[in-house]
């Protein structure tokens, strides 16, 4: 996979549609990565579904999106692969976080009262600003995040020439933009379905070894 992500890259830019050709790689190769089933994604599901604050959480992951790439392509990946001490930390303090997330879901989804979506709406509900630290924490310390966006696609578009590097952030941007619109909508047309209390504890006990198992996968990357 590296190596066809490696490919991306251009000669003169602004000729011969040098420009289109890196945002359409930009686009490309983020929107490769980013359509899995992970922690952020997952949360942002249940926040459509719920209808609460998804505008907001659109547009966080579309912005931290567009800000780690270009700092991916303004060098942050090689200073990232040069302090494996901080790798290690944001490793520790992702992996204990998706823990205690990974297991709140499994106790909404076991012992979770209600009678489906209504009731999950009539539940004490999470403020704007609880919704946005929870989706700051899912996306910023988990280093997987860093790996996709910095590392990864921030070193491929580093490979463009000039303003084009930016011209591929664009492209990447879009690309997240047009996935979490979506899976926004998405989680809308769900809507019906979580009408059901049954339907709230199987996304529950899902969300909750998706993020059980990202938190012993990391944990075993620190042994």
């Amino acid at each position: 996979m590296w190596a066809l992500f490696s490919s991306f890259s251009f000669g003169s830019p602004w000729l011969a549609g040098g420009a289109s050709a890196a945002w359409v790689a930009g686009f490309t190769v983020c929107l490769s990565l980013i359509v899995s089933i992970g922690a952020q994604n997952a949360y942002v599901l249940r926040q459509a579904v719920a209808g609460r604050h998804v505008r907001v959480c659109v547009a966080l992951c579309v912005l931290a999106d567009a800000v780690l790439i270009g700092a991916g392509v303004a060098g942050l990946a090689r200073l990232l692969e040069s302090a494996p001490g901080l790798g290690r930390a944001l490793t520790a303090g992702g992996a204990v976080f998706l823990l205690a997330y990974g297991l709140f879901a499994w106790h909404r989804a076991l012992f979770g009262a209600g009678a489906g979506l209504q009731a999950d709406r009539g539940r004490a509900r999470q403020g704007l600003l609880g919704v946005v630290g929870t989706l700051a924490a899912i996306t910023l310390l988990n280093p997987h995040t860093y790996l996709d966006t910095v590392v990864l696609v921030g070193s491929i578009g580093a490979r463009q020439e000039g303003a084009l590097k930016w011209v591929f952030v664009a492209g990447s941007a879009s690309a997240s933009l047009l996935w979490f619109v979506l899976l926004a909508f998405a989680g809308r047309r769900l809507q019906a379905v979580f009408a059901q209390a049954l339907a709230w504890r199987l996304m529950d006990g899902i969300t909750g070894a998706i993020m059980l198992g990202l938190s012993f996968w990391l944990w075993r990357g620190l042994a």
